[in-house]
């Protein structure tokens, strides 16, 4: 029911947009895709505090794990077996203790080599995949024709009669970015909003009104024709128009290093 409810209101919200603005603009549907971070990102100050408070609270509230328990039955044998006490359980005092335990894990712990985060396409500098900057959000720009001129912009396509703003934001995105890509569309409704007027009118439309869809990146790879890019929050703002990239900033969440 609440799923018939939510596409109900998009088609609502379709179709008034699509009404009201039929006549004298074109109406058009942007794709934000972001490849999440792959690798945690380095934590910042705020978070850091946090995370040792959870940890301190964590340490005040729990039980003694198995492993602390063991330990301290270990100490209690080693004790009765120094005092050669009657008590000692010879099978307990002949097994691996816990602080053995601890020295070998710490041992394999030291001995390990953490993987190198950066990756053959950071070190020859190539943006067109997404296996770059692992820390960071990396948001799909591809070269659209707008009128005359190409523009590395968000994939961007007109809605066509009888879709919704969400078939034509899927629409838009096999087309500039073919089928080998699997993403996973976060809503029904769009997610950012942005108009510009054309230099002279195309017919009979004065300009286009772009609703942002945001998508999170799965699996596969773009169509190569289009020239992809994926591009940190930093390249975007170097490429894209201000106010256009102000827009799409606007639903992006805030990179905190």
């Amino acid at each position: 029911m609440f799923l018939r409810k939510l596409f109900l209101s998009e088609i609502c919200l379709s179709h008034r947009i699509l009404v009201r603005d039929k006549s004298s603009w074109d109406i058009v549907a942007g794709v934000c895709v972001e490849r999440l971070p792959v690798v945690t990102p380095p934590l910042n100050d705020i978070q850091k505090k946090f995370k040792n408070m959870l940890g301190n609270i964590e340490v005040e509230k729990s039980l003694k794990s198995n492993h602390e328990i063991r330990k301290e039955n270990d100490k209690v044998q080693a004790e009765l077996l120094k005092n050669e006490s009657a008590d000692v359980d010879l099978d307990i005092v002949s097994k691996i203790t816990a602080q053995d335990f601890e020295d070998a894990s710490k041992e394999e712990f030291d001995s390990f080599k953490f993987a190198n985060i950066e990756t053959e396409a950071d070190k020859k500098g190539d943006k067109s995949t997404h296996d770059r900057f692992l820390q960071r959000h990396l948001v799909l720009v591809t070269q659209v024709k707008l009128g005359k001129e190409i523009k590395t912009i968000l994939p961007h396509g007109v809605w066509a009669e009888g879709e919704t703003l969400r078939q034509t934001a899927e629409r838009t995105l096999l087309e500039h970015c073919g089928s080998g890509i699997k993403v996973k569309f976060l809503s029904n409704a769009p997610s950012g909003f942005y108009k510009y007027k054309y230099p002279s009118e195309v017919n009979g439309k004065i300009g286009a009104k772009v609703f942002f869809y945001y998508a999170n990146y799965e699996s596969g790879e773009t169509d190569k024709k289009s020239k992809p890019n994926w591009l940190t929050r930093n390249e975007l703002a170097e490429i894209l128009p201000e106010k256009y990239n102000k827009s799409i900033q606007s639903f992006l969440i805030e990179e905190t290093y």
